[in-house]
Formats: C-alpha cells, structure tokens, sequence
C-alpha cells in the first residue's frame, strides 16, 4: 500500500500573479499535519519571495471540507503537527505567518476549528453556499487557540462572536456572510476557486506595492509581525497549556 508521503499534503498553481494553494487530503477532509503545515508555509513564504506573486488564494481540496482543523489521528499519535523548522508560524504554517501579499480563503465546504481560523487570519473569504464556520474547541475542554478566540472578536461584532466562542455552535455561509466573516457566498454550483480567482483578479490590476503597503499599515504589521497581537498570541498559548494540564 502506498504511504501517506507518496503524495503531497499540499499542491500549488500559479494563475498569473496569483498563487492557488490546496490542502489536498480529502481522505482526512484536509486536517492539518505536519505535512500540510510544511507545505502551506513554505508555499506561503514562496508567495512572499516571489515578487511576480501579487496575490494568494487558499482552498482544501475536494467539496465536502476546507479545513477539519488539526488531525487528531497525528495528535493521538503525540506528532509534531507545526513545521519542523518554522514553529514561529503556528498552525497549519499560516495562522501567525504575516505576508504582505493579501490572502484568500476559498471555503469549498466544513471549515470547522482550525479551518475557520485559517479563514479567520486570511484577508478576504469566498465561501460555498454549504459551507460551515465554527470554532467548537470549548466542547472539547480546550479554546481556539490558533488566533480564533481573539481573532473573531476583532472581526465580528462582539456579542455574536461571544456567542461562537462559548457555545461552540456552528454558523453556516450566510449567516457568515451577513456578520462579516465572508466576503462572499457562491453557489454551490458554482467554483468557489473560480469565484476567489475572480476577487483576486480585481486586486492585482492595482499597483501592487501599494496593495501591499495598504496590509501592512492596515494589519499594523512590522518586521512581519502584527503587533498588537503579540500579546494575545502569548495568552492564548498560556491558556491552552493551562487546559491541557487541566481535568477540564
């Protein structure tokens, strides 16, 4: 039988100035290992490098899952799932991982835990009719501490954001759409990847220096870091340790 590395976790295609990077572990519904965070954040610093790379969408690959968040088969296995050489860009190799190039999730279905924070650190999110957002880590005795639990206050109004966090209950696409998490909602017969291509397009007929300075200042991002969030990041790892080591 051929093993899980014959094939790679992630794959990448330029379209232009845009680079499409895919989780392609559909057999796992794309959950995170260290395989796919390798990829996505060697993939995600490529994009950064390359100046011809004005713009990246990111999807999962498959139409039942964007993201299932982090494989928890790796988990129970007690594996490294960050980076082996870049822990610094946390989950996934994306979610603390600032590029100047702006960022878009294309949300082909779940985005569950770990998914909807990969859509909460991206710019922009397209997502299916029949996709799904949630972060239902407190039903597990943990919090969503790959930038969601902080994250979601700053970009949805604050009580419908309490309301995610606490109950750990899902929203779908348009409800999303109407609280600001999405950009936009495609149906379902139609290419997410296509709809985010299309958005991507009206960003890079601009001057893209000037895109990239607007992220920059708009992110409050230097030395490609977001500032204000150092803090935060430090909280969040400080209490996940602190539930892990709990009875909760």
């Amino acid at each position: 039988m051929a093993s899980e590395s014959a094939a790679p976790a992630v794959t990448t295609e330029r379209r232009g100035n845009v680079l499409v990077i895919t989780i392609d572990r559909p057999e796992a519904r794309n959950a995170v290992n260290q395989a796919v965070s390798t990829g996505l954040g060697d993939a995600l610093q490529q994009a950064q490098d390359d100046a011809e790379v004005w713009a990246v969408v990111v999807t999962g690959a498959g139409e039942a899952s964007f993201c299932a968040g982090a494989d928890l088969k790796a988990l129970a296995r007690r594996e490294n799932i960050f980076h082996p050489d870049h822990p610094e860009w946390g989950f996934a190799g994306y979610v603390s991982h600032f590029i100047d190039k702006p960022t878009i999730a294309a949300v082909n279905g779940t985005a569950l835990g770990g998914g909807t924070e990969l859509a909460l650190a991206s710019d922009l999110v397209v997502a299916r009719r029949g996709a799904t957002f949630g972060l239902p880590e407190v039903k597990r005795g943990l919090i969503a501490a790959a930038g969601g639990v902080f994250r979601i206050v700053d970009q949805l109004p604050r009580k419908v954001a309490m309301r995610l966090l606490l109950t750990g209950e899902p929203i779908g696409a348009e409800e999303a759409l109407r609280w600001g998490l999405v950009n936009e909602v495609v149906e379902d017969d139609r290419s997410v990847l296509e709809a985010a291509l299309a958005l991507a397009g009206r960003i890079t007929v601009n001057a893209p220096l000037a895109v990239q300075a607007s992220k920059r200042v708009a992110a409050g991002a230097d030395g490609g870091a977001i500032v204000a969030e150092a803090a935060l990041w430090e909280r969040s790892h400080r209490e996940i340790g602190a539930l892990v080591r709990s009875e909760d």
